[in-house]
């Protein structure tokens, strides 16, 4: 009997433990999943979060590209702008100088050559011009009868110095030495100060050699070389000077 009992009892025991185990074992379990439970929405959120992130950084960097490709077209509409503004100040410059020299040649202007200053008719210009391009081609008589005509059409002018000067040397050329003497010393006689003078007074003098006044080109040359003596023509009036037997 009594070993029944002691039978019973440690049955008894051996389920309870049985149970705890059971229990244990369970209660382990349940704390796994729930931790594996956990891990998974941790790994979730963060799979979640960098695709956030990511999209974000995509969108920013469309944006970024989006703002760099209007900045350039700004930037060539800018530029376009300001060469639209420089071509039409060109056009201007160019408009304003050609109504400038067409009413030029309507009406008088004022103006200052070789130091020389006065009144320019119509027309004026055209004809000095024409004369001088005479005298340019080697074709001497036109060039004289145009400066000739010239100086007595605008004794005035700021180019009547130019067309006498002109003038002698065209006569000069032309072997008419008489007439270039004369045209030369008009010239040294109306305008003493003129640049062209030491120019003028060398061919002078080379006329009064050629024509065979030897003490007169001396004289002529002398002069030269003792008034503009940091000239050209002083350099070369040395050198004829010399020459002179």
């Amino acid at each position: 009997m009594r070993l029944m009992h002691q039978a019973c009892s440690f049955q008894r025991t051996l389920s309870r433990a049985f149970c705890l185990s059971v229990a244990t074992l369970c209660l382990g379990l349940s704390s796994n999943a729930w931790a594996l439970f956990a891990d998974d929405d941790a790994r979730k959120a963060i799979l979640d979060l960098r695709k956030s992130l990511a999209t974000t950084q995509l969108d920013l960097q469309n944006q970024i590209e989006k703002l760099k490709t209007e900045n350039a077209e700004l930037r060539g509409k800018v530029e376009n702008l300001e060469k639209q503004g420089e071509d039409i100040n060109s056009s201007q410059k160019t408009y304003y100088q050609d109504l400038d020299t067409r009413l030029g040649n309507f009406e008088p202007r004022n103006a200052t050559i070789e130091g020389v200053s006065g009144t320019i008719q119509p027309e004026e210009k055209k004809a000095y011009d024409e004369a001088l391009k005479a005298f340019q081609a080697g074709n001497l008589k036109k060039a004289d009868e145009g400066f000739s005509a010239f100086d007595k059409r605008y004794p005035k002018s700021p180019y009547a110095p130019l067309a006498i000067f002109w003038s002698g040397n065209s006569k000069y050329a032309n072997k008419d030495y008489a007439g270039a003497i004369a045209q030369l010393q008009s010239l040294i006689k109306r305008y003493p100060t003129h640049p062209r003078i030491p120019s003028a007074m060398l061919t002078l003098g080379n006329a009064q050699l050629e024509s065979g006044n030897k003490a007169a080109a001396k004289k002529t040359f002398a002069e030269i070389i003792s008034r503009y003596p940091d000239t050209e023509a002083a350099k070369d009036a040395q050198q004829l000077n010399a020459a002179i037997k």
